[in-house]
């Protein structure tokens, strides 16, 4: 498809500009510090006319932290539009809908630009449904359209803070916004919850009264342990050899490590079921054939003035509970927790009227399932929309001179001994990540499984930036002949 209709509108948006000379290390860490300053700042000021009450909702932890927002706050929306945005143009463009060179910088340019559109165009939708839907709570007498401006220009100026983090900070924005968000919520989820639900239990008093102030820390447990597995996982690899062909006894180990997916796979899958659950919304309260339709995908009833999602297909791809069993802190700790999973069930309207009931652990298994599977799924697509498919690598390695000891330099020969590791690989780390994140947030972990296994995952590339930054500046000129 010819995209050159759009260059009036892609001249016409506003971009930043990249630096002029390559920034230092310290001028990257300045830039990043004044993003986050201004992230937090738009995270913590409520908008005008949303229910503040909302904020503190353990139901809302989960998307909070995937889409690095905060419901009630000038940035609700957070940075689905630039996901969605992203995951629609990489579909278009594997498709063959759209063909675009990615290594011409013209066209990869232009490419950044669509995206920052349709980024626009989806924050514009989001802010109407999450207002018009009342999954954001107005306070009585709010004017929705006033509500719904707000939220739309946040999710623009995030938008703009993810461009100036990406070209100016140590890594992009929504790498650090996601980082920051869980970092928060670790922190006012033990301070805030967990030592209150501590504290009461010694209050109370009685013979259980140390094992549950005990218990009181499981969320927090969980959270370390998920922590912990994720830093040994991500040293988990398998070493290629690799040598230069126009220099013997010359070369390497290609790794190729267990998370060759990273963690994205599990971000595009939940941040994907998320977006249904909000979605959906709009076929709340419709009757008819429609309305057994619409409860059989997704089933909203009000609980405290608003609509929650508790039954229907969508529910049980999700790892959402109706309040307040979303958390097993605040109703009595994991025995009420789990009892509840254990033993409730959940309506699903089938189309044509009739009703079952499905227990809440079957919700579990299905959930778990599909997560993982959707990650299996979104890893081989990312292996292959980003470049890194065997083929991809072994042109890669044979463009830079590199071959396999022993064999003879043909592309189609490593491609042959990276198809024995590579697919496997991401099959295996993809699904890992799904059913570790799966664990995690089943748990209540604080942060959740997702939010931690982002965290350990960016915080791991941010350390290998600043190494390859301090790489480049102990040799003098190296920086500007890379960027150029």
């Amino acid at each position: 498809m010819a995209l050159e209709f759009l260059n009036p509108i892609l001249n016409a948006i506003p971009a930043i500009k990249k630096p002029v000379n390559p920034l230092t290390i310290r001028e990257k860490l300045k830039w990043t510090a004044l993003v986050m300053v201004v992230y937090f700042m738009l995270f913590s000021i409520p908008a005008i006319g949303s229910n503040i009450a909302a904020l503190s909702q353990p139901t809302y932890q989960l998307a909070n932290i995937i889409f690095a927002a905060r419901v009630g706050s000038l940035i609700t929306v957070g940075i689905t539009p630039i996901i969605l945005s992203s995951i629609v143009l990489q579909l278009l463009q594997g498709s063959g809908v759209i063909k675009i060179d990615m290594q011409d910088p013209e066209q990869k340019a232009k490419m950044q630009g669509i995206q920052k559109i349709s980024a626009i165009i989806i924050a514009l939708i989001e802010a109407y449904i999450l207002v018009a839907t009342r999954y954001v709570p107005l306070a009585n007498g709010a004017l929705a359209g006033i509500v719904m401006v707000q939220l739309a220009l946040g999710a623009i100026f995030i938008i703009f803070l993810d461009e100036i983090m990406s070209k100016y900070g140590i890594t992009s924005g929504i790498n650090m916004f996601i980082a920051g968000g869980v970092a928060y919520s670790i922190v006012a989820g033990t301070i805030n919850i967990i030592l209150v639900d501590a504290i009461n239990a010694i209050t109370a008093g009685g013979a259980s009264a140390i094992p549950n102030a005990i218990l009181a820390f499981g969320p927090l447990f969980f959270a370390i342990m998920v922590f912990l597995i994720s830093i040994y996982v991500y040293d988990i690899k398998v070493e290629i050899p690799i040598a230069f062909s126009q220099f013997r006894g010359v070369g390497g180990r290609f790794p190729i490590p267990l998370l060759y997916t990273s963690v994205l796979p599990v971000v595009l899958a939940t941040s994907f079921i998320l977006s249904m659950t909000v979605w959906f919304r709009f076929l709340a309260g419709a009757t008819g054939t429609l309305g057994n339709i619409a409860k059989f995908l997704a089933f909203y009833q009000l609980q405290n003035g608003q609509l929650t999602l508790v039954g229907g297909l969508v529910y049980l791809i999700s790892p959402l509970f109706p309040a307040p069993y979303a958390a097993p802190y605040g109703i009595g700790g994991y025995g009420a927790y789990f009892g509840y999973l254990a033993t409730h069930t959940t309506s699903l309207y089938l189309p044509w009227g009739a009703v079952a009931l499905v227990p809440e652990w079957i919700h579990i298994v299905v959930y778990t399932l599909v997560l993982i599977a959707a990650c299996v799924v979104f890893g081989k697509f990312w292996i292959e929309m980003t470049g890194q498919s065997p083929k991809n690598v072994a042109n890669q390695l044979q463009d830079v001179g590199m071959q396999i000891p022993g064999f003879r330099r043909d592309p189609r020969i490593i491609e042959g001994v990276l198809n024995k590791y590579i697919p496997t690989i991401a099959v295996l780390g993809s699904a890992f990540v799904g059913l570790l994140a799966a664990l995690a947030t089943l748990t209540g972990a604080v942060g959740t499984g997702v939010g931690i296994l982002l965290t350990v995952g960016i915080m791991y590339m941010v350390y290998q930036q600043l190494e390859r930054e301090n790489a480049l500046s102990a040799i003098p000129g190296m920086e500007k002949i890379i960027s150029s």
